[in-house]
């Protein structure tokens, strides 16, 4: 078989890592190296070169797109199915397994996944129904301490002993919910890999097979896994198998959610003979935009390292606009965005990022007022729309009555006169007697047990008038039996409209749905629908939009490419974040974050500075962000230089303080200053010459604050 094909259009670094011999091996993929081309031709090499079936395969991606993508790309370069082949997400390959597993995971066969709502849901029910008060308890905050611990490994009855009050109803939740979940026979995102990991730690025979069986592992997005993720990696991989990771430290921007950048480190020292293959050839920017984040990323320490390259050719500078506030900086950024229509490109090319969700409200308003069409990427995903989260429900328990958290949402919706009093005093029959609130039902008197009867009565229609119907037919039944379809009927508004859409849509869906090859035939066909509806729900994808201009945070960014991108908001304490300044890791992780918006930009890169910022409610007076200042000073066009500096760069106190500063005062940056009436603080900025002179002073008590030096009667202090 000629297999020349799958190196051709590779370059040498590429062909390294695709034709390795099998082994352990870290691929360091820089930003628009080529690392999904990379991992799915290796993937086909193993097969077409190495004759490992695709029954061998295990290769692990972060969203069940990507996962698709890359099934139907190798599909193709093959020219045949890869059934057997499991390509997924790590809360997707574990639901595979759960499901065919059930039993030695201790797990009803039926078993259903919460979304991320259900589980706040269900926190709630309990902390009500624990007596406990929700300001000191937020349901919000303990949903984190639960999926915290289990991301950990760490089972309520495993948590340390409680240091106070707090922690200790904190585990009392941990414990209900956990007696919740294995009552109503039901399992949160967290669950599916903790319930995975320990069902191949603790049971040698699934253990030995599935290690018997995958010979090769591979892993996108490898600095991105947490520490739970890389413990299934690890307990996975038998003694025979080849790691095949691909990752950049350098773009490992979610340590706030868990991930862990260590674990790129430590897969040299976890596995045996690790080889590295550095991708460090760019496809996406221009040589400018490279080097710029080569001189940033460089600042980091305990780097892997390596340095990104093209052969493009240079192109412009990257341009930097120091903005009067906020508002100018929107205004400029709009006007850029017309002026790139104009020369012929598309809204849709261009990006504005910014660190914080609270920067888009100006941006918005700035759009709208000059009649800009913009998307704010990132916004409500169809299976969390209200009106799909309620049908989702009524399907739930048509496959499983005991299901509480779906009970509960769909009780009274549409509105059937079982108000909160109704559902308390059920919760309270259904604690007392250990059973679910399906159950309890009967044991409710009253007119409360008279409408909950009826509820009970709808969801055994509806659960009859299923039948044998193709899984289309049901949902549709369903939803237009329940009433959700009448209920959103009434409301003639475009969102009303929109609200009836997305049913109508819930039941196109199940007309293309197609089942896992491999799916556990135990389970029903709408099942396997709820199961990967569930599954859909925390992928992060956006959708397709009209050509508009895109604003996002720059987390959202990852992954994403522009051929303009805007950088707004550099400025000390707002990016980096005041709460990174103090903490070494956190800034490295911001500077990181940085890096991740840079080499989004393909063709052209702005970053804005704006010199006084109102948010959150106060007025701020800034200093420029060190990661402008830590850019090759000849790579950064400045638009609107302040006057008399040729940069506004960011200052630490060390370096140099400008000349003319020197020598028209005694103050240099980083110097401790008295004033009468606002106290003591520290120079942090200048401008200007003459009596024009101008300092700005962070204050400890009132704040950054510009002072022009003829009239501030500063007293320096040592």
């Amino acid at each position: 078989m000629d297999v020349t094909y799958l190196l051709d259009s590779l370059n040498s670094a590429q062909r390294e890592a695709v034709s390795a011999a099998p082994g352990n091996l870290l691929i360091l993929a820089g930003a628009g190296s080529g690392k999904t081309r990379v991992l799915t031709h290796r993937i086909a090499w193993l097969n077409a070169v190495e004759n490992i079936s695709p029954f061998g395969v295990l290769a692990v991606t972060f969203t069940n797109k990507a996962a698709s993508e890359m099934r139907g790309r190798l599909e193709h370069m093959l020219d045949r199915p890869l059934g057997p082949m499991w390509v997924g997400t790590f809360h997707g390959l574990s639901h595979r397994m759960l499901r065919a597993h059930w039993q030695e995971a201790k797990l009803p066969q039926a078993f259903q996944i919460l979304d991320a709502d259900d589980q706040l849901r269900l926190v709630k029910r309990l902390v009500r129904g624990l007596n406990l008060d929700e300001s000191v308890y937020p349901p919000r905050q303990v949903v984190w301490f639960i999926n915290a611990r289990k991301d950990e490994g760490v089972r309520s009855a495993h948590l340390d002993t409680p240091r106070d009050d707090v922690q200790v109803q904190y585990q009392r939740i941990y414990t209900a919910y956990e007696a919740a979940c294995e009552r109503a026979g039901v399992v949160d995102f967290a669950e599916l890999l903790l319930r995975s990991l320990e069902l191949l730690r603790d049971n040698a025979p699934v253990r030995n097979h599935y290690q018997r069986r995958f010979s090769h592992l591979l892993v996108d997005e490898f600095q991105d896994t947490n520490e739970i993720q890389y413990a299934w990696l690890r307990t996975l991989a038998g003694p025979q198998c080849s790691v095949f990771a691909v990752g950049d430290d350098d773009q490992s921007i979610y340590g706030w959610r868990g991930a862990r950048v260590e674990n790129m480190h430590n897969f040299r020292e976890d596995f045996a003979n690790v080889e590295v293959v550095r991708l460090e050839q760019n496809y996406r920017s221009t040589g400018t935009i490279l080097q710029a984040a080569n001189a940033l990323i460089d600042h980091n320490s305990g780097r892997l390292g390596k340095n990104l390259w093209t052969d493009a050719g240079d192109g412009e500078p990257i341009s930097f606009y120091t903005a009067f506030d906020e508002r100018d900086e929107a205004r400029f950024v709009v006007e850029r965005v017309q002026h790139w229509v104009e020369q012929g490109g598309r809204r849709d090319e261009c990006a504005v990022l910014y660190r914080s969700n609270a920067q888009s409200r100006v941006l918005e308003e700035a759009m709208i007022a000059a009649s800009v069409p913009y998307r704010v990427y990132g916004g409500m995903r169809f299976f969390e729309r209200a009106e799909i989260k309620d049908a989702i429900a009524y399907l739930r328990l048509v496959c499983n009555r005991d299901d509480d958290v779906s009970f509960e949402r769909v009780v009274n919706q549409p509105t059937r006169g079982i108000g909160d009093r109704s559902v308390a005093q059920l919760r309270e029959v259904a604690r007392e007697r250990g059973v679910s609130l399906w159950q309890a039902v009967p044991l409710v008197s009253g007119r409360a047990g008279v409408a909950l009867n009826k509820f009970v009565s709808l969801v055994e229609q509806l659960s009859a008038s299923c039948g044998d119907q193709p899984l289309a037919d049901q949902i549709e039944s369903v939803v237009d039996a329940s009433g959700l379809l009448a209920h959103y009927q009434k409301d003639q508004s475009e969102k009303g409209l929109a609200r009836v859409e997305n049913l109508e849509e819930l039941v196109g869906a199940a007309r293309v749905f197609s089942p896992d090859s491999d799916a556990i035939e135990a389970l029903s066909p709408l099942e396997m629908f709820l199961a990967q509806a569930a599954l859909d729900a925390g992928d992060a994808q956006g959708e397709s939009w009209e050509d508009c201009a895109q604003l996002m945070t720059l987390h959202s960014a990852k992954g994403l490419e522009f051929p303009l991108v805007f950088m707004v908001g550099m400025e000390e304490g707002l990016f980096p974040h005041q709460r990174t300044l103090e903490d070494p890791s956190q800034l490295e992780e911001e500077r990181r974050i940085a890096y991740v918006g840079i080499t989004r930009a393909r063709q052209k890169l702005y970053m804005c500075q704006a010199e006084n910022r109102r948010l959150h409610g106060r007025e701020l007076f800034t200093v420029c962000s060190r990661f402008v200042g830590e850019l090759p000073t000849e790579l950064v066009d400045e638009i609107r230089p302040q006057v008399q500096l040729s940069r506004p760069v960011y200052q630490h106190p060390e370096r140099a303080t400008p000349s003319f500063l020197q020598e028209q005062t005694p103050y240099t940056i980083g110097q401790r200053v008295h004033h009468n009436t606002f106290g003591e603080g520290v120079v942090t900025d200048c401008e200007g010459q003459g009596k024009n002179l101008r300092m700005q002073v962070n204050f400890e008590s009132e704040g950054q604050k510009w002072l022009v030096l003829a009239y501030a009667n500063l007293s320096p202090l040592s």
